[in-house]
């Protein structure tokens, strides 16, 4: 086996349990399967797996223990706008598990220029925006704001609804009303101080260092979706890549 295959095996592993943890099929307190176990059910070696089980721990994902490897009670880790997107994708939900969104604002606005930009439109002209905190239990995890072209709100009209009931699948539903599919996607981030609305929702103070960021989920016909959120003060985002061109 090559350094890159080893390195894509605990990767994957990683992958694995990351995914079980963040759609709620591991929860908190859950013993994972000894080293062996694991290495028996995954046909890899053991080193594989304490790799791949040490990324976990780093993300803080997981804990140990005298009773084994458990899940972590709480995690300061956060989903980036892949991990969301991925997550839409198989279960039809941005949210992982335990997570909660409170909508605080769905509405036809006049589009700001460098949103008109990014979805192409004229000076003047409408999109839907929409804000919410994420969260799980007592944490405030992220305030994310999304933003779509003002037709789509006449397609799936929950786009502008605040209603719980009505804020899970909008993305499968836009996609299905449209007949459009995300085939691209970019995520950036960079660091700064939290303004006084970004503080208040996330309930830090005004100035404190925050990570922000912002993605697009587009196809060949523009953009889909525009989202920018921002984290926590100490909230992270982790992904890994490999080098080999795939």
């Amino acid at each position: 086996m090559t350094g890159i295959s080893k390195q894509r095996a605990y990767q994957r592993i990683a992958d694995h349990y990351r995914q079980l943890i963040q759609d709620g099929a591991l929860r908190a307190g859950d013993r994972l399967p000894t080293v062996k176990e694991m290495a028996q059910e995954h046909g890899v070696a053991t080193a594989t797996i304490v790799k791949a089980l040490g990324q976990l721990q780093v993300e803080e994902h997981i804990r140990t223990s005298p009773r084994g490897t458990l899940v972590a009670d709480e995690s300061p880790g956060n989903s980036s706008g892949r991990d969301r997107l991925d997550r839409v994708t198989r279960t039809g939900s941005l949210l992982s598990a335990g997570e909660t969104q409170l909508v605080t604002a769905a509405q036809l606005v006049v589009s700001p220029l460098y949103v008109a930009d990014i979805f192409g439109l004229d000076a003047g002209d409408q999109v839907v925006r929409r804000e919410a905190v994420i969260g799980r239990a007592n944490q405030r995890l992220a305030l994310l704001v999304t933003w779509y072209p003002a037709e789509f709100a006449v397609m799936v009209p929950d786009l502008l609804s605040t209603a719980p009931s009505k804020a899970a699948g909008l993305l499968p539903r836009i996609l299905d009303a449209t007949g459009r599919r995300v085939t691209h996607a970019r995520d950036d981030m960079h660091a700064r101080e939290a303004d006084e609305r970004e503080a208040r929702a996330l309930g830090m103070r005004t100035g404190a260092p925050t990570l922000a960021g912002a993605h697009r989920w587009s196809d060949d016909d523009g953009v889909i979706e525009y989202g920018e959120w921002c984290l926590p003060t100490l909230h992270v985002i982790g992904y890994h890549y490999s080098l080999d061109g795939s």
